[in-house]
């Protein structure tokens, strides 16, 4: 059965659900994480949503997945039960769930039901504050709805409800004809698109400014919010939750030397991050794509930062980050860790060039971040001759505001210039 959003929130909103997490440890499945790290996540997923209150946690052992309810007779039994008796309203699974399970499991418990990738495109559509978010999260919530109708409802039963609009496409009835799904998944990918080209205009002018751009990327969690503030002076909002803050944000800030950069923080990656957000927010990532230096922001004192990092370089491989980008590796939360280990980590990190330890939280290693930042975007500068044809103004243009030309000559069939500029500023060329 569905429960309808005013039932979830109660009279304005206040009323929170009791909800039930489930991490489901598949013995046929080979397992990345630990059982129990995995259930700690799900919960601080759950955590991060207003209005829902974690009555209960378990680990669930199967020893293969069951087709049509996950879950075999024996379990399904004991965890009705506890729903009954807990009056719990919402069961958060932490994996996939396939939509005849889903629509099986929400009939015989009673209650309403969202597996990883429902609760976090929830928390998503919580947290976006852009109007370009939004439009991201809901074409991101319509692809995942639209395969929740495959099998599972007819277009008589009323919508299923959600603690956001993630329940369904925003109609009042669920429409079995998918058609409708896509005419709107058509129309906010032309908003969108124009989104894309207004960031696209931005980010050409941000080329023009002569400074290189440095994006802060990482775990959820990791510390990436605070570090930004830190550099910065802004006040983006902090705080000890599963993706705190969603939207980028870009500042400017002068670094040790005079050396200015762009700053961008970026959204938290997470481990089996829904593939609909991944393509959603393609166009806000496209920072990272184009960022001089990645900064790829750890919580070392997480026992399982090694997974974690892990999740984020595949994330960077599939957003297509090239390889060539450089990237600068920041162990935060040392002050997290007790004095052995804390002195380990630290000899570890000052046998590689690409580390810096520090606590983004109380300041220490803030300077020695700064100053790793401005000396791996110290360029050296090469001199060489180009020719720029008369019909190619644009390019001629850019290497004038680029600051770059030291001759010119103007010959039968264009421009010969001189110019002196690094590494980037060629790539940007020949990029044009």
């Amino acid at each position: 059965m569905g429960i309808e959003v005013s039932e979830l929130s109660g009279e304005g909103g206040a009323r929170e659900t009791r909800a039930l997490v489930l991490h489901p440890d598949i013995r046929d499945q080979p397992a990345r994480r630990d059982p129990e790290r995995a259930l700690e996540e799900a919960v601080a997923l759950a955590e991060a949503l207003p209005r829902l209150s974690v009555i209960g946690a378990e680990i669930v052992g199967l020893a293969r997945a069951h087709p049509g309810k996950l879950f075999g007779a024996g379990k399904l039994d004991e965890i009705g039960a506890r729903v009954r008796a807990e009056e719990i309203e919402l069961v958060l699974v932490d994996g996939p769930v396939t939509p005849v399970q889903q629509r099986n499991l929400e009939r015989q418990w009673g209650c309403k039901l969202l597996d990883r990738t429902g609760l976090i495109l929830e928390i998503f559509a919580e947290r976006a504050q852009t109007r370009e978010g939004e439009l991201q999260v809901e074409l991101a919530a319509l692809a995942y709805q639209r395969t929740r109708l495959v099998r599972a409802w007819t277009h008589l039963e009323r919508q299923r409800g959600g603690l956001g609009f993630v329940g369904g496409p925003g109609e009042t009835q669920i429409e079995a004809d998918r058609r409708a799904i896509d005419d709107q998944i058509v129309r906010l990918r032309r908003r969108l698109e124009k989104v894309r080209k207004t960031r696209g205009l931005h980010r050409e002018a941000r080329r023009k400014v002569p400074f290189p751009i440095v994006a802060l990327v990482g775990y959820t969690n990791a510390g990436k919010s605070t570090l930004f503030n830190r550099l910065t002076g802004a006040a983006v909002m902090t705080e000890d939750m599963l993706f705190a803050t969603l939207d980028p944000t870009m500042r400017g800030v002068e670094l040790a030397g005079g050396r200015k950069v762009i700053l961008s923080d970026t959204v938290g990656f997470i481990s089996d991050l829904p593939t609909q957000l991944v393509a959603a927010f393609r166009a806000t990532l496209e920072e990272v794509l184009e960022a001089d230096l990645i900064v790829h922001v750890r919580d070392i004192a997480h026992p399982e930062t090694e997974e974690q990092a892990d999740d984020v370089r595949t994330i960077l491989a599939d957003l297509g980050v090239r390889e060539t980008t450089p990237v600068l590796e920041l162990w935060n939360k040392t002050d997290l860790l007790a004095a052995p280990e804390r002195e380990a980590v630290a000899a570890r990190a000052a046998r590689r060039e690409d580390v810096v330890t520090l606590s983004a939280r109380s300041g220490d290693g803030v300077e020695r971040v700064a100053a790793r930042i401005a000396a791996l975007l110290e360029e050296e500068k090469t001199e060489r001759w180009l020719h720029v044809d008369f019909a190619d103004g644009r390019r001629r243009a850019w290497l004038h505001e680029q600051g770059v030309v030291e001759e010119e000559r103007e010959g039968a069939e264009g421009f010969d210039l001189r110019v002196r500029w690094t590494a980037r500023q060629e790539k940007r060329f020949r990029e044009l």
